[in-house]
């Protein structure tokens, strides 16, 4: 029992002499070009990471009813969110895995057998009685590795990165579902709207047919002016149909994002809404900073840095503390005396002296991904620098494109006027009738188009500064 009493005060100096020895190198955030405003957007600059924060519900931004609903669905319903969710649970599990190791094992063990011999002769005495006996042990025990060098410390800490960016992955699918739905969507109702127009321009086409189905029979006009008119109006259908199609598959895909099966769903055509938000100024200083991706990167690189303290550590001698008592007895009832007891303490080290330059690789190797790991960090930020350049720049062109689109359509749709009544009158051919409709035709989708782009870089330009601008305190 002294034994004992000396051992313990021995241990614990000698842990806690080597306790402070951490081996390998503390994380720093590795640095990132910088920029001191968006070349695209006067006023706006970037800002100190905060991707934790609340991002709100950006699609309410547009106004529409139907979209909010089916983006709710994505959070609960797509199979990509719910692969995400699982990963991070997954991370979170091992966070706990890695953190139990910092503290003793205990582990509680009985027993029972039996035992005996046939009996045995010398010379001419032989005995055949034999001997039989039965043996109870119950003890318990416990085992720590005390975290001298740091090892299991970095081991959590890593763990605790890599949930950290399992949290901004699923964050980025979340993002990224979304947002391939609200372009989903936008581009089914631009598809409805598209078809609205094709069907009065086929109705107009019709007419014009009629009208000259009606010259020709007068003798008043040319074959060839009918069957112009009849492969305008061919021409004209067949991109309706083609309109069906796209659309359709735009409808499968937005089933899919929902977590339905295509042939279970449908969105009805409505009117279209191309209301476009408008971005505050200044408001991208607050949001680039919350991109989940870039959070991912960073939180990666966290993780690589720890693996480099757990390599190093291998130089060093790993230690363990173990202890246990028990009872070992020939019948139950005497398992509990003190005359039975038995105990026992120790402490151990182990060294490796020569693995032939495996450790070494293995902190090389260590090393290298954590280089590795900070260029894909350094290339997310630039990444992200670029995406919200190219779509502040889509987004003012297009306004300015949407604009005089608008002018061509409203032009060529007077000039489409204008030579179609020249040709009732007898003073054009039909050749300048369906050239003054091709063009009126293509401007007015031109126009629809340029509406389309607006929404779909609306929400480019959101996903891009890591979702909306409705900034609210992080519950």
């Amino acid at each position: 029992m002294q034994n004992r009493l000396t051992f313990y005060p021995i241990a614990a100096a000698l842990v806690a002499v080597l306790a402070g020895c951490a081996v390998g190198p503390d994380y720093q955030r590795p640095t990132t070009p910088e920029v001191n405003s968006y070349k695209e957007a006067e006023g706006w600059v970037p800002a100190v990471p905060a991707d934790a924060l609340e991002r709100g519900p950006w699609w309410s931004l547009f106004g529409d009813p139907l979209l909010d609903q089916l983006a709710a669905r994505v959070e609960v319903s797509n199979q990509n969110v719910a692969v995400a969710v699982a990963a991070y649970n997954q991370a979170r599990a091992l966070v706990r895995e890695q953190r139990a190791s910092l503290f003793p094992t205990v582990t509680l063990d009985g027993g029972a057998s039996r035992s005996g011999n046939g009996g045995s002769s010398t010379g001419s005495t032989s005995s055949t009685s034999g001997r039989t006996g039965n043996n109870y042990q119950l003890s318990i025990g416990g085992s720590w590795e005390p975290d001298v060098w740091g090892r299991l410390g970095r081991a959590v800490d890593g763990a605790k990165a890599g949930e950290q960016a399992s949290a901004a992955d699923l964050a980025s699918a979340r993002l990224s579902a979304q947002g391939e739905l609200a372009t989903n969507y936008f581009s089914l109702r631009q598809t409805d709207a598209q078809k609205v127009l094709l069907r009065d321009t086929i109705d107009g086409y019709a007419r014009a047919l009629e009208i000259t189905q009606n010259r020709y029979t007068a003798g008043i006009a040319a074959k060839t002016d009918v069957l112009q008119a009849q492969t305008q109006l061919a021409n004209a259908q067949a991109d309706d149909a083609g309109l069906v199609r796209q659309r359709a598959q735009l409808e499968h895909a937005i089933a899919v994002l929902v977590g339905e099966a295509p042939g279970n769903f449908s969105i009805a055509p409505v009117a279209w809404n191309p209301s476009v938000p408008e971005v505050p100024p200044g408001i991208p200083s607050e949001l680039l900073q919350r991109r989940p991706d870039i959070a991912a990167a960073e939180r990666r690189v966290a993780s690589a840095n720890e693996q480099i303290g757990i390599a190093k550590s291998a130089y060093y001698p790993s230690l363990s503390l173990s202890a246990s008592a028990g009872q070992s007895a020939s019948r139950v009832a005497d398992l509990f005396k003190a005359s039975s007891s038995v105990w026992s303490i120790g402490i151990s080290a182990a060294q490796v002296l020569f693995n032939a330059g495996a450790t070494g690789a293995r902190v090389e190797g260590a090393e290298a991904a954590h280089q590795q790991a900070v260029a894909r960090y350094r290339q997310a930020v630039l990444a992200a620098f670029q995406d919200v350049e190219d779509q502040l720049a889509a987004t003012r062109v297009l306004l300015t494109q949407q604009e005089l689109r608008r002018q061509a359509s409203q032009a060529a749709d007077q000039v489409e006027q204008q030579v179609l009544n020249r040709y009732r009158s007898g003073q054009v051919g039909y050749t300048e009738v369906i050239s003054a409709q091709a063009t009126a035709l293509s401007a007015r989708r031109a126009l629809v188009q340029a509406m389309a782009d607006r929404q779909t870089t609306a929400v480019a330009l959101i996903q891009s500064l890591g979702g909306g601008w409705q900034v609210r305190p992080t519950p």
